[in-house]
C-alpha cells in the first residue's frame, strides 16, 4: 500500500462528504486506503459514510478522543508507505495524491509535506509554511508586528512570509490539515503526542521530525480549499484558550531553563492579550446597535422633555432631574429590552419586530406606572411621544446603516447575489432546483459550460472566458460542480477572481452546496434539510425566559402548586436544574442516538408526549412526535404541554 489518508471528523457530515468525493477522485491515481475517524459526531456522519463511501474504513469512537488519539488510532491500523492527515474541512486537486508522494520520493530525506492552502475565498493562507514558535517570533505575533510586515524575515518567521508561496520551500512546521508524513519516519519518532487535545500537536510532529534529522516541505504544485472555519472558530474564547495552551505544553516539552521561562510568559500575555481582544470584539458587535439605540433614545427623550414642558406648562424647568437621572434610563431599558426579546437585534431590518417591541414596552411601562412613587409619575405623554420617537429614529437608523453598507433603502431584502452555475445543463438544473427548496434568495444570470465541446446556446459561454462573464454580468457568486469541473480548475478560478466574489461547490449527487466567505467564520451550507424554528436564536432566547418564569412561579407558589405533583421532592431539584441550564421543562422524548437529526436541547422534564393521553408509544411516534416539536415549535405549545403534564413536573 502506498498511501494511506486519515481524516478525524466531528460534526461536519457535509464537509466530510464533500472532502471524501475529493479523496476518491484522488486515490484513482495512486494505490490508497482512506480511514474516517469520528469523534462521536451526532450530525448523522457515520452513517453517510457507511452509506455513501462503503469503501472507507471506519473508526466510530463513543467520545470525542481528541485529534491526536484518533489520528493514532488509524495509524496504528495504516498499510501505507505514507500516512496523510487530512481535514475533513478540505478539497484536494485530482491529482494531488500523486503528485505529492511523487516528490517525496524523489526526496529520501524528507520526513513530511504541505501544500498551497487557500480559503472559501480563494485567498492564499499564510499557515500553509511556518517556522518554529521561540520567545522572540511569540512575540511579534502577538503584537502585530507579523501582520504589519508580513514580507519581513525578522518580524514575520511564524508565518515565513518572506518566502514565495509559488515555490518550493523546506519549512519548518507543517500544517495539521495536510501532513503527509513517511511512516518509517513516524515510526522512528513515535506517534502523535496525545497530550495535544486539539491544535499544537503539528507543530510538536514537526519539530521532532526536524531534530531526528529529517526534513519538512512545503510544496507549492498542488493546491487544496480549506475552509478554516469548519474547524478552528477564531472569533472564541475557547479557541484562543486551547491554541495557545497548546503551544504552552510545547514549550515545556521541548524548551529548557530561560528560554522556555521567556515563552511561556510570551504565551501567557498573549492569551490575556487575545482573550481581552476577543471579548471585546464580540461585545462590540453585538453592543453597538442597542447603545447606539440607547444614546439616539436618550437625546430624543431630552429634547421632548424640554418642548412639552415649555409649550405645555410655559415652563422649560417644569420636570426635576429625577426625570432624565431615573425615569428616562427605565424607559430605555424597558423599551430595548422588549425589542431583544421581540428579535429586533437578531434582524435588525426587521420593521415590525421594532414596532413589536417599543410597543410592548410601552405597555409594560404603562403598566409600571401605576406602581411608581408620585415623585417619579413624571408624565404618560412623555412615555407616548418617546414610544413614538423610538420607532421613528430607530427605523431611521436602521435605513441609514443599511444604506451606508448596501447603498439601497430597499431593508426588506439585501441586494441577492448575481449567480452563476458552472457545470452541464442537468447539473446547473439540479443545482437551480437545489437553491430554491434551501429558499435561498439569489439573482441567477445563467449557466457556464465546463468547456467549448457544450452547445454554447444554452450557456454564457464556457469555463475558459469565466472572467470575461464575471465582469459583463456583475457576477459575485459562482457555484461549481464538482461533477462536471475538476477541482484543479475550481481552484484556479477561485485563486484568479479573488476574494470579491462567493465561492461554492455541490458535490457529486449531493443534496448540499458548500462555501466559506470567510477563514475566521463558520463554512456557508445551502441544505435541502428542514428549518427547525427551535433552531432559531430568538425562539432559543424565549424559551430559555419561559423556562426561568415557569420556574420561578412554580418556586414562589409551591405552596399551592406541589400537592398535586406526583414525585415531590423531583417537583424542586427540577426547578433548580432548569433555573441552572442544566435542564428545560419541554423537550424531546427518547434516548440521545434518537435525537441526531434534531437541534440539541437540554435534558427535558416533559415532552410532546405528555400532552397526549397514550401511556406509551412505538418509536416511529415518539421521533415523529419530536421532528414535529422541534419544527413547529412556540412557547404557547411549550405551556400548553405543562399544562397537560403538570403533574409529572417532578419526574
Amino acid at each position: 500500500m502506498k498511501l494511506s489518508v486519515i481524516i478525524v471528523n466531528y460534526n461536519v457530515k457535509y464537509f466530510l462528504e464533500q472532502a471524501l468525493r475529493a479523496v476518491r477522485k484522488a486515490a484513482q491515481h495512486i494505490e490508497t486506503e482512506v480511514f474516517v475517524v469520528d469523534n462521536n459526531s451526532v450530525d448523522d456522519s457515520v452513517s453517510m459514510v457507511r452509506e455513501e463511501f462503503p469503501e472507507v474504513k471506519l473508526i466510530a469512537n463513543k467520545e470525542n478522543t481528541g485529534f491526536s488519539v484518533a489520528n493514532n488510532q488509524a495509524i496504528k491500523q495504516a498499510k501505507g508507505e505514507y500516512i496523510l492527515l487530512l481535514n475533513p474541512d478540505t478539497v484536494v486537486e485530482e491529482d494531488t495524491f500523486l503528485k505529492t508522494v511523487t516528490f517525496m520520493d524523489e526526496h529520501p530525506d524528507a520526513g513530511g509535506l504541505g501544500v498551497k492552502m487557500i480559503d472559501g475565498k480563494g485567498t492564499f493562507l499564510p499557515e500553509s509554511k511556518r517556522g518554529f514558535p521561540s520567545p522572540k517570533v511569540a512575540f511579534y505575533k502577538t503584537f502585530g508586528l507579523s501582520r504589519l510586515f508580513p514580507k519581513s524575515k525578522m518580524f514575520n518567521g511564524y508565518h515565513l512570509g518572506y518566502l514565495d508561496k509559488d515555490e518550493n520551500h523546506q519549512v519548518d512546521v507543517l500544517s495539521g490539515a495536510f501532513m503527509l508524513l513517511r511512516k518509517s519516519v513516524l515510526d522512528e519518532i513515535g506517534l502523535l503526542d496525545e497530550t495535544f487535545f486539539m491544535y499544537g500537536e503539528d507543530i510538536d510532529l514537526s519539530y521532532r521530525i526536524v531534530k531526528a534529522g529529517y526534513k519538512n516541505y512545503y510544496f507549492s504544485e498542488s493546491t487544496i480549499i480549506h475552509y478554516k472555519g469548519e474547524s478552528t472558530k477564531k472569533g472564541s474564547l475557547n479557541y484562543v484558550r486551547v491554541f495557545y495552551n497548546a503551544m504552552i505544553i510545547f514549550a515545556r516539552k521541548h524548551f529548557k531553563g530561560e528560554k522556555a521561562a521567556a515563552f511561556i510568559f510570551m504565551l501567557q500575555c498573549a492569551i490575556y492579550l487575545r482573550a481581552f481582544m476577543t471579548i471585546f470584539s464580540n461585545f462590540a458587535k453585538k453592543a453597538f446597535l442597542p447603545i447606539l439605540d440607547a444614546l439616539i433614545l436618550f437625546v430624543g427623550l431630552y429634547f421632548l422633555k424640554d418642548f412639552w414642558a415649555t409649550y405645555v406648562y410655559n415652563n422649560p424647568n417644569y420636570y426635576p432631574a429625577v426625570y432624565m437621572q431615573f425615569n428616562v434610563p427605565l424607559y430605555i431599558f424597558i423599551w430595548l429590552t422588549a425589542v431583544f426579546f421581540s428579535g429586533g437585534y437578531d434582524t435588525p431590518k426587521n420593521f415590525w419586530r421594532l414596532v413589536r417591541g417599543i410597543a410592548f414596552g410601552t405597555l409594560v411601562l404603562a403598566a409600571v406606572y401605576g406602581f411608581l412613587d408620585l415623585e417619579y409619575r413624571t408624565s404618560r405623554a412623555l412615555i407616548v411621544l418617546g414610544a413614538l420617537w423610538g420607532v421613528i429614529s430607530l427605523w431611521l437608523v436602521r435605513l441609514l446603516l443599511h444604506f451606508i453598507k448596501y447603498r439601497n433603502f430597499n431593508v426588506r431584502k439585501s441586494r441577492p447575489n448575481n449567480l452563476v452555475i458552472v457545470g452541464s445543463q442537468d447539473e446547473s438544473k439540479r443545482v437551480r432546483s437545489l437553491i430554491h427548496e434551501a429558499e435561498i434568495l439569489k439573482n441567477y444570470i445563467g449557466a457556464v459550460a465546463p468547456d467549448s465541446s457544450f452547445d454554447n446556446a444554452q450557456f454564457l459561454g464556457d469555463t475558459s472566458q469565466l472572467d470575461e462573464i464575471v465582469d459583463i454580468y456583475k457576477v459575485n457568486e459562482i457555484v461549481f460542480c464538482s461533477s462536471d469541473v475538476p477541482a484543479q480548475q475550481i481552484m484556479h478560478w477561485m485563486t484568479k477572481l479573488g476574494p470579491e466574489v462567493d465561492y461554492k461547490i455541490v458535490p457529486e449527487k449531493s443534496l448540499s452546496i458548500i462555501g466559506s466567505n470567510s477563514k475566521n467564520s463558520a463554512g456557508d451550507l445551502y441544505t435541502i434539510d428542514i428549518r427547525f424554528r427551535i433552531a432559531k436564536t430568538m425562539n432559543r432566547r424565549n424559551k430559555r425566559l419561559l423556562d426561568l418564569i415557569v420556574a420561578a412561579v412554580l418556586l414562589i407558589c409551591c405552596p399551592l402548586l406541589v400537592w398535586p405533583i406526583r414525585r415531590k421532592s423531583g417537583y424542586f431539584s427540577n426547578i433548580f436544574e432548569v433555573i441552572k441550564g442544566t435542564k428545560t421543562w419541554v423537550g424531546y422524548y427518547g434516548p440521545n442516538e434518537g435525537l441526531s437529526n434534531l437541534p440539541v436541547l437540554k435534558k427535558a422534564v416533559l415532552s410532546p408526549l405528555d400532552a397526549l393521553k397514550l401511556k406509551t408509544v412505538n418509536e416511529p411516534t415518539w421521533k415523529r412526535l419530536n421532528y414535529l416539536y422541534a419544527k413547529d415549535f412556540s412557547t404557547g405549545g411549550d405551556l400548553e404541554i405543562i399544562r397537560k403534564g403538570f403533574r409529572e413536573l417532578g419526574r
